[in-house]
């Protein structure tokens, strides 16, 4: 029987970022996912702060190389890759000189957000899924964790809603509450137009808050997962009200057996054996 195949996007993974509500999570959900006999890919930003000799991290030559243009400007994109030592699990990093240099994540030394967070995250999930069609992997479920996800959703479903690859693919977006005041900018819009995205079926004005993001995700996915205790009261409005199947919060120890249960029955409906 084939192995179920689960697609990890996220922003954040442990060891390689301090340990942080996202990179710990996702780090159990994959390790737990991958011990119980699923095929999984993960990746993220191949952010500046990440020490590439203390993790070994090496350019695939054969997946970098072609350019992804945002907002009319083309940048390179280049892919490179490191193993979890103790699990023996890959993670790939999506690289560009431009995007992912700062010796940050999502905000100067002063405090202050970038200002392209916004063509970041474009960057980042357009990288991915151009990625995963070089590699020839078609998987069953995308699963979208952090505000700099928000646009997988999107981009899977208009995009490239004819790309074979996908087409057959679960979407879940998990939702975690940090970076409150993050903000992309008032011409996302247009941004978002040039890569050919139907802005008229996203309800933007003016600039994108956090929660915007999680709703416009929301609106896009087809499941939902609430990954931190508390989430503003409006948005879980807004996620009730769209029936999607949801993964509530879980404490620590049952995160793992709650997932593969969410994932068990997301495959099935999609007509996989879990």
């Amino acid at each position: 029987m084939e192995k179920s195949k689960i697609l990890y996007v996220t922003q954040e993974i442990d060891p390689f970022l301090i340990e942080s509500e996202i990179s710990s999570l996702v780090r159990k959900v994959a390790q737990g996912v991958h011990e119980a006999d699923k095929e999984i890919r993960i990746f993220m930003p191949r952010f500046g702060v990440i020490n590439e000799r203390r993790h070994q991290l090496h350019e695939v030559i054969r997946l970098s190389g072609m350019n992804l243009i945002v907002n009319d400007y083309d940048h390179p994109l280049i892919i490179k890759v490191a193993s979890i030592p103790q699990i023996r699990i890959q993670v790939y990093f999506i690289d560009n000189e431009e995007y992912f240099k700062k010796k940050f994540l999502f905000k100067d030394a002063k405090g202050k957000y970038f200002k392209d967070n916004d063509e970041r995250s474009m960057f980042f999930c357009r990288g991915v899924l151009e990625t995963v069609k070089k590699l020839g992997w078609m998987p069953d479920i995308v699963h979208c964790h952090g505000w700099m996800t928000a646009l997988m959703p999107v981009y899977l479903k208009s995009v490239y809603a004819n790309e074979p690859h996908f087409s057959g693919a679960k979407v879940i977006y998990s939702i975690y509450n940090n970076d409150e005041k993050l903000k992309f900018s008032k011409n996302l819009d247009a941004k978002l137009e040039f890569d050919e995205i139907p802005i008229s079926k996203i309800d933007i004005d003016g600039s994108i808050g956090v929660n915007k993001l999680h709703e416009i995700a929301v609106q896009w996915s087809d499941a939902i997962g609430i990954c931190s205790p508390e989430i503003d009261n409006s948005l879980m409005e807004i996620i009730k009200t769209s029936k999607k199947p949801l993964l509530e919060h879980h404490e620590e120890e049952q995160t793992i057996d709650a997932h593969q249960d969410f994932y068990d029955t997301v495959l099935s409906e999609n007509g996989v054996l879990a």
